[in-house]
């Protein structure tokens, strides 16, 4: 990146450290850490979506539905994160390969599934094989961001429903007794209330996605972690103009701090929404409030 980079044989080690520190490979690294950034903030939203939408379905009044929310926060909770990871992926490249075959290929004539292969016509690849390499990146981005939503939603699904049925059952009483309908007593009784029980396994739940972002790399997806390992490890002159030993231990040391640092600054950001959504609740969380003011 520097001008007095071509030779580093003949670098100090400060300048040698800066140039190495600029490498290709090591934007590939920071490039990662914006990737895990980008797949938090999508993911979080998402997930939460996801689950209101099971915790609803849970609570439904209609038995088919309240199965199918039930379900889904059943099975996938219920499913170890690397097995689902595994084997979802698959199964939902392969769904979109089928659909866009049926569209794109009606005059198929041959099986799609012969054997244990999975055959679609060249137009129904997801993506393209001339595609340029950014929609690759860009489509493994998208499926990953899916399926962390869709295993994380099922706990953020169990999380509201549980939160849901924690609102004291008087006030929701009164509100039907003021002759308010089933939609406005979840609306404007049971939704606004509800977040106070829930943010304390929401937060929880923000933790344990943090720490599931290295399963990125089952995904197909070059995390921090896969950079760090290829970056830390030893590098021989016959390969790299930046040679260097076992490094390993000082990237993932790294890593670790970045991890410690992003947690403790969600756990003091959500300590004070937690603050706020507490404040005037009937909960140990408000009561310590009202004590303290008095």
């Amino acid at each position: 990146m520097f001008g007095f980079c071509t030779d580093p044989a003949s670098l100090d080690s400060t300048r040698w450290m800066l140039c190495y520190l600029t490498t290709p490979k090591h934007m590939n690294l920071y490039y990662a850490f914006g990737t895990v950034l980008l797949l938090l903030a999508i993911t979080a939203p998402v997930s939460l979506a996801f689950g209101f939408g099971g915790a609803i379905l849970a609570r439904s009044r209609i038995a088919p539905l309240s199965w199918l929310g039930k379900g889904y926060i059943a099975i996938v909770r219920g499913v170890p994160d690397i097995a689902f990871f595994l084997f979802f992926v698959i199964a939902l490249d392969q769904a979109f390969e089928w659909v866009l075959h049926q569209i794109r290929c009606p005059d198929w004539d041959q099986p799609i599934r012969q054997g244990s292969d999975f055959i679609v016509c060249a137009a129904a690849k997801l993506p393209q094989n001339n595609a340029p390499q950014y929609v690759h990146d860009t489509y493994a981005f998208l499926v990953a961001v899916l399926t962390f939503s869709i295993v994380f939603g099922a706990f953020a699904g169990n999380v509201l429903f549980g939160a849901m049925r924690a609102v004291p059952r008087a006030q929701i009483e009164t509100a039907e007794a003021y002759g308010m309908t089933q939609g406005q007593v979840f609306r404007r009784i049971i939704v606004p209330q509800m977040w106070v029980y829930a943010l304390p396994g929401l937060s929880n739940l923000w933790m344990v996605l943090i720490k599931a972002t290295p399963l990125l790399f089952l995904l197909g997806i070059r995390d921090i972690v896969f950079w760090a390992r290829e970056l830390g490890a030893t590098q021989t002159p016959r390969f790299t103009a930046f040679p260097h030993g076992d490094w390993r231990m000082w990237y993932f040391l790294f890593l670790l701090v970045f991890y410690l640092a992003f947690t403790r600054v969600s756990e003091v950001v959500l300590e004070r929404i937690m603050r706020r959504l507490s404040h005037g609740q009937a909960t140990a969380a408000g009561e310590a409030q009202r004590r303290a003011a008095a």
